[in-house]
């Protein structure tokens, strides 16, 4: 869901700013960004992302994750762009395609560190909490 709140901000930044266009769409009548890419392939490329993150890896290792997962999805969308009308680059192009899809892996995996963390922390105390009580 945080990827999505993301998601939605850029897209219709984006969408809004005239940079790029999705000429066709779902749900036209409701948004002008692309409902499939921005709130299911994405957000579930991100969760891929996450869930197999290397975090127990050498750094070079995670910052060549991260290059993978957004050259891989970038030379996917340049593919879309020149391929099919599904997407129009009017004042955008590959690159900041790649920024911005590494920004919001980057800002994610923030999070998800964050919040998982704090999870740990909150069961542990639980844990801790229930011990002493049943010692007592």
């Amino acid at each position: 869901m945080f990827k999505q709140w993301i998601t939605c901000i850029f897209g219709h930044a984006v969408v809004e700013l005239q940079l790029l266009a999705y000429p066709v769409r779902e749900l036209a009548d409701v948004s002008r960004t692309s409902f499939s890419y921005e709130y299911m392939a994405y957000p579930m490329t991100c969760a891929v992302f996450n869930a197999y993150y290397p975090s127990h890896r050498r750094r070079w290792i995670q910052f060549g994750y991260y290059v993978l997962f957004t050259t891989v999805l970038t030379v996917v969308e340049v593919l879309i762009e020149q391929y099919t009308d599904l997407i129009w680059y009017v004042r955008w192009n590959w690159f900041w395609s790649w920024a911005t899809i590494v920004l919001t892996f980057l800002m994610t995996r923030v999070f998800c560190v964050i919040y998982f963390e704090t999870m740990t922390r909150v069961e542990a105390a639980k844990q801790k909490n229930a011990a002493s009580t049943t010692r007592s």
